[in-house]
């Protein structure tokens, strides 16, 4: 989720119900080497009083450090500790970060081990079923040996990438083998699909990445499901009104260029909608919030969306 995940969309989320919010990967070595870029994704909102920072690293001491300025710069705000040891990317694989951790995991272990002895919080792992093959199991009880306070699982290799289904089995087989809580991830589009996955892997709840683009009310789904609640999707008019609030809110934070970063979102938001294609046309070409609220809006009493 990185590029994503910023304040904005966090708050976003927030407001819909999700429990707890992660920032965008953050590289330890980064933070050690005094990088501003890298530093300013510590930048909470001023109603972001929890956060969950999430870390990518494979050196312990580094980790370590990076943890410490973490500690220092966020004070009680800090959540927890996110060690990520689940992304595929070719650039953090490279560097042995990311899911490159899952062909080492006496490594593993010493990097969960290093950031458990000096961090104030809670310390967890997000990993991959494997790198090429299934190793989800062992790789597990290396991570609950290490200190980690909870794990989450994305169920499917590096290999993989997002490809194919999320091997739910492979959760309920971690679930069966630690101690310590184990959340589920991936394929998770849904009320329904969050109930079920649940029920069939025995998992202590549920995390949600992309599906969250471009409808960040799954999280009041995926509640209401949880609870036997009724749930009402939201009308065109809704979703379109929650990507106006999006776009002002970001203008508000980060300026012009938060509108380039938006385009991102944007087209999410649009997905499944009639005449999506011509909309995303123009708002590329929108110069600031107000002009996007006047497309969007003009669309909508047009009946062209």
């Amino acid at each position: 989720m990185a590029g994503y995940t910023d304040v904005v969309f966090r708050a976003l989320c927030r407001s819909f119900g999700c429990d707890m919010t992660y920032t965008e990967m953050i590289s330890a070595k980064g933070l050690t080497f005094g990088n501003v870029k890298t530093a300013e994704y510590l930048t909470l909102g001023e109603d972001e009083t929890s956060i969950a920072v999430q870390l990518f690293g494979h050196e312990p001491d580094v980790m370590a450090d990076a943890v410490r300025i973490v500690s220092d710069h966020l004070g009680s705000r800090l959540r927890c500790i996110d060690i990520n040891m689940g992304c595929p990317a070719q650039k953090i694989v490279s560097g042995g970060d990311g899911s490159a951790l899952m062909r080492t995991p006496v490594l593993a272990g010493q990097v969960t081990e290093a950031v458990k002895r000096v961090s104030p919080v809670p310390v967890t792992v997000k990993f991959r079923k494997g790198w090429d093959a299934d190793t989800c199991v062992s790789f597990a009880k290396v991570l609950e040996a290490s200190g980690a306070d909870a794990i989450c699982l994305h169920p499917r290799t590096r290999v993989q990438q997002y490809r194919g289904l999320a091997d739910r089995a492979a959760i309920g087989a971690v679930k069966a083998a630690v101690g310590i809580p184990v959340i589920g991830n991936g394929d998770i589009t849904s009320g329904d699909s969050a109930v079920s996955m649940l029920r069939e892997t025995g998992c202590d709840g549920v995390m949600i990445g992309r599906a969250a683009l471009g409808q960040p009310w799954i999280f009041r789904e995926v509640k209401a499901a949880i609870k036997g609640i009724p749930y009402e999707a939201p009308t065109a008019a809704e979703r379109l009104e929650v990507a106006i609030r999006h776009a002002e809110r970001i203008e508000q934070v980060k300026g012009p260029h938060g509108l380039v970063e938006l385009r991102k979102h944007l087209p999410q938001y649009l997905h499944g909608m009639r005449g999506a294609a011509l909309l995303r046309a123009r708002l590329n070409e929108a110069k600031n919030a107000a002009e996007i609220r006047s497309f969007l809006l003009d669309s909508l009493r047009n009946n062209t969306i």
